[in-house]
């Protein structure tokens, strides 16, 4: 570890691993409910386990990206972060304001009160209470690591990172504005969830990824950050525009069904640039890095999410498409490999990095940590597939033959049990990935000394 203060890091990524064991967890359960309807029914209806499940996948992800942030921006600025305690401060406001949601999603002790109680909006269903706490939490982390950057070395990966990082918090202002208008509500409400997963997430994903090839091939600095500065723009052009494949149904003026189809059919590029970034950066540089692990899941990353967040994603986002497959079993097939790839296999790779220089050791099981992704990514791409053949279905017994939601849901019963069974395999790995990054590999125990140095195995 180069800087004391990449240290904070650590905590964010313990915090993170944790609610990354609940969301899996929380899906699998869901997953049983699609199986088994009546399944916890009293006890935790399906609408409460859906919030936890989507809700801890967003909080941990943004712990992520904060833990990442903290990490990688004492290197590339070449100084200690501003302030540690105010890096405490800020993780531990968003864990008060975690537990605070999820005791209101479970008991709801405050319905309808404004400031207390359970808001009705999908993903930011968080009281008023714990979105200021959220909105305080991002005040302090860009204050802090803007006078990181400003106080050091200014690269294109910290340049990128902090537009995306300055530019996911100030969209979570739109989590405040609800109007009494459906359509004025759910466009704003699309400026927070598709703005940050299409456009500023993209920002943060392509700055790690360069963070992470640049350490791991030894590629000159100017050639990743040229690539850089390519995806960015494209994931600009197309991600903000794009947000109308999400205003085709929702009663804002038709000329946006050509808007949303045109650019979203663009947000392909971004990250089919991204997996070729990628390919080459590993092809170019030609360096056996000793950390397998963390290669493969940034190389992992950058191709699943071209598949899930660019492949599936243009499978159903013309308005002549999405008329029939709107909220079918085809968009849960998109979410699911896009948020994997695109995300989720960021962070683990940047953990898988960070972590083994954080705690000083080798902590991990880098064949158990491997084995972690090719069991997620395959129960994933079995799932994608399950859904997508699910959605088509769908898509043609309700929509086209007009049969009822029901008895076409019965009809799928065979799918969603296959659903079931791959979460599984994505639940398994992603607790053997906490468990190979956390405990020490045994014969490292046996002969009672620490792993070699960390540049022996995540080092540069």
């Amino acid at each position: 570890m180069k800087y004391q203060s990449q240290k904070v890091a650590y905590a964010y990524f313990l915090v993170a691993m944790a609610l990354f064991a609940v969301q899996v967890l929380g899906g699998l359960i869901a997953g049983w409910i699609y199986v088994s309807p009546n399944f916890l029914s009293e006890l935790l209806p399906f609408n409460v386990v859906r919030m936890l499940h989507t809700n801890a996948l967003v909080v941990w992800l943004l712990l992520g990206f904060f833990g990442a942030a903290y990490y990688l921006l004492p290197e590339e600025s070449e100084r200690e972060i501003y302030s540690e305690k105010l890096a405490y401060l800020q993780l531990i406001i968003l864990v008060i304001g975690t537990l605070g949601a999820v005791l209101t999603y479970v008991f709801n002790p405050f319905p309808g009160n404004y400031l207390l109680g359970m808001q009705g909006r999908e993903f930011i269903e968080q009281p008023t209470w714990v979105k200021l706490g959220i909105l305080v939490a991002a005040l302090i982390f860009l204050f802090n690591v803007s006078m990181t950057v400003l106080a050091g070395r200014k690269t294109a990966i910290t340049n990128v990172l902090l537009t995306g990082l300055w530019l996911l918090s100030l969209l979570w202002i739109f989590a405040f504005i609800n109007p009494d208008n459906l359509s004025l509500d759910k466009m704003y409400w699309w400026f927070v969830i598709h703005l940050w997963v299409e456009a500023t997430w993209e920002l943060v994903m392509a700055s790690i990824l360069a963070f992470l090839l640049l350490k791991l091939t030894g590629v000159d600095r100017e050639i990743v950050e040229k690539w850089l500065y390519v995806i960015v723009s494209t994931a600009l052009f197309s991600g903000i525009l794009g947000t109308g494949h999400h205003f085709y149904w929702i009663g804002l003026p038709g000329y946006w069904q050509w808007i949303g189809s045109i650019f979203s059919t663009l947000e392909v590029i971004p990250f089919f640039l991204m997996m070729s970034f990628a390919f080459v950066m590993v092809w170019k540089g030609r360096r056996n890095h000793p950390n397998k692990a963390a290669l493969l899941w940034s190389l992992g990353a950058s191709t699943v999410a071209f598949f899930g967040a660019g492949v599936w994603g243009f499978l159903h986002t013309l308005h002549g498409v999405n008329f029939y497959s709107h909220g079918t079993q085809i968009t849960a097939a998109h979410g699911h490999l896009a948020f994997y790839g695109a995300y989720v296999a960021t962070n683990l790779a940047v953990m898988s990095y960070a972590i083994p220089h954080l705690r000083g050791r080798d902590p991990y099981n880098q064949v158990l940590n491997m084995a972690s992704f090719w069991l997620m990514t395959g129960g994933m791409a079995f799932m994608t597939f399950v859904l997508t053949f699910a959605g088509t279905i769908q898509t043609h017994m309700q929509r086209v033959l007009g049969e009822n939601f029901m008895e076409v849901q019965e009809g799928l019963s065979l799918f969603y049990m296959m659903r079931f069974g791959s979460g599984l395999a994505v639940v398994i790995g992603a607790l053997l990935f906490i468990y190979s990054m956390m405990v020490p590999r045994r014969e490292l125990l046996i002969k009672g000394t620490d792993a070699p140095s960390q540049t022996s195995v995540a080092g540069e």
